[in-house]
C-alpha cells in the first residue's frame, strides 16, 4: 500500500520536478519522500519554527496564516493540489514567518530540505524550478497587498470569492465552491471583520450574486462578482 502511494505521488503527483531530475536524483527523492495526512484545521508548521521539509500537498487544501497586530489572523495564501510550500524561509536562511494548517482533511508529501539543497546544488534546471515558483508567488503577493488594502469591503470579499473559485473551483453543479468555510476564515482571507464578512455577503445574496446555505456558497452571478473583485 504504502510503495503504490509513493509510485503515485512520484509518477502522478510530482511529475513536474520529477521530469527534470537525473535517474539518481530521482531516486534519493523517492527513498527520502515521505507522506502525511493531516486532519481539519491540523496544524503543519508554525510561525516561528525552523523549516526542515518541502511540502507538497497532495490531496485536500491548505491555508498559510500569518497573526498580526492583535492577535488577529490574516490568511495570506490557499494551496492546492499539487503545490509546493514550505520552503522560501530556508532558502532566506530564517524561521517560518508564517504557519500553514490543512483546511480540510489533507496528504501532504514531505522532502527533507536539506536533500533539495544538495539536489538543487547539482540541477541549474531545478534551481530555476524554484526561482520561477518564488517569484510567480511573491508577484501574487504584491498584487494582493495592493488589494486588500485599497480595495472597498464590498470588493475585499468578491475578490476572496473569486481566489476559492480560481483555486478549488465548482463542485459537479457547476455554481457551488468547492470549499465550505467558516465566515470567520472567510473574513480573514478578505481583511475584514467577521461582521462585516457576514454582512457583505447578506448583501450579495439580496443582489442575487450569491446563495448561501451554511458553508455552502452558490455563485449565481459569476461575472458580476468579478466585475465586483476588479473595480471594487
Amino acid at each position: 500500500m504504502i510503495k503504490a502511494t509513493l509510485e503515485k505521488v512520484i509518477n502522478e503527483d510530482m511529475a513536474e520536478i520529477w521530469q527534470i531530475l537525473t535517474p539518481d536524483e530521482r531516486r534519493a527523492v523517492a527513498e527520502n519522500l515521505q507522506i502525511h495526512n493531516f486532519k481539519k484545521n491540523q496544524l503543519i508548521y508554525a510561525e516561528g519554527e525552523q523549516p526542515e521539509y518541502l511540502w507538497v500537498l497532495l490531496k485536500g487544501k491548505v491555508k498559510k496564516t500569518k497573526e498580526g497586530v492583535g492577535g488577529r489572523v490574516q490568511i495570506i495564501r490557499l494551496i492546492r493540489p499539487v503545490q509546493y510550500f514550505g520552503y522560501r524561509a530556508f532558502f532566506a536562511r530564517e524561521p517560518y514567518v508564517s504557519s500553514a494548517l490543512a483546511f480540510e482533511q489533507s496528504t501532504l508529501g514531505a522532502i527533507p530540505l536539506s536533500l533539495v539543497k544538495t539536489l538543487i546544488d547539482g540541477n541549474i534546471k531545478l534551481a530555476w524550478f524554484f526561482i520561477h515558483e518564488l517569484s510567480h508567488n511573491l508577484g501574487g503577493s504584491d498584487t494582493r497587498i495592493v488589494n486588500l488594502t485599497q480595495k472597498h469591503i464590498r470588493g475585499r470579499l468578491a475578490e476572496a470569492l473569486i481566489v476559492l473559485l480560481d483555486n478549488y473551483g465548482y463542485e459537479d453543479d457547476n455554481c457551488t465552491l468547492k470549499i465550505y468555510m467558516a465566515r470567520e476564515d472567510l473574513a480573514n482571507l478578505s481583511n475584514m471583520t467577521t461582521s462585516n464578512a457576514i454582512r457583505t455577503l447578506s448583501t450579495f445574496v439580496a443582489e442575487k450574486l450569491l446563495l448561501v446555505d451554511g458553508r455552502r456558497i452558490k455563485i449565481i452571478n459569476e461575472q458580476q462578482l468579478r466585475k465586483i473583485s476588479k473595480f471594487g
